[in-house]
């Protein structure tokens, strides 16, 4: 039952930071395009990992950490703001951490790509032989 609430909660407040993003001034996280991935929350509803991407591929190291400065500044206007969104008796407190999981995961269908394509090219040529 409670890790039941804790993905509902988990679920809500994602879909709260995605349109308190919006307001943001900092123009390090305004200027980005961020996407929420997922937020984990603990049992107790203290902490949440908030879980994030950029569209950018070609944002530099620079540009990742600059972005993620801008978010650890702004948190505790996320924070505020998720407070008055979400009915609940503690708003967690938040941590955002970059998801380069969609990254790694198009870097591995590539190279998975590209082991067909060389394992057709031997097939052809061991044929032709």
């Amino acid at each position: 039952m409670g890790k039941y609430r804790q993905h509902r909660v988990g679920d809500a407040a994602r879909q709260e930071i995605c349109d308190i993003l919006r307001d943001v001034k900092d123009p390090r996280v305004s200027g980005a395009f961020i996407t929420v991935t997922s937020v984990d929350v603990t049992p107790d509803f203290k902490y949440a990992k908030v879980f994030y991407s950029t569209l950018s591929d070609h944002a530099t190291l620079e540009e990742k950490k600059e972005l993620s400065a801008g978010l650890r500044s702004a948190a505790s206007f996320i924070r505020s703001q998720l407070a008055q969104r979400l009915n609940l008796r503690i708003t967690p407190e938040l941590t955002f951490i970059l998801d380069d999981s969609l990254r790694r995961g198009v870097d591995i269908a590539a190279k998975i790509n590209n082991l067909e394509f060389h394992d057709i090219e031997e097939t052809e040529e061991e044929e032709k032989a």
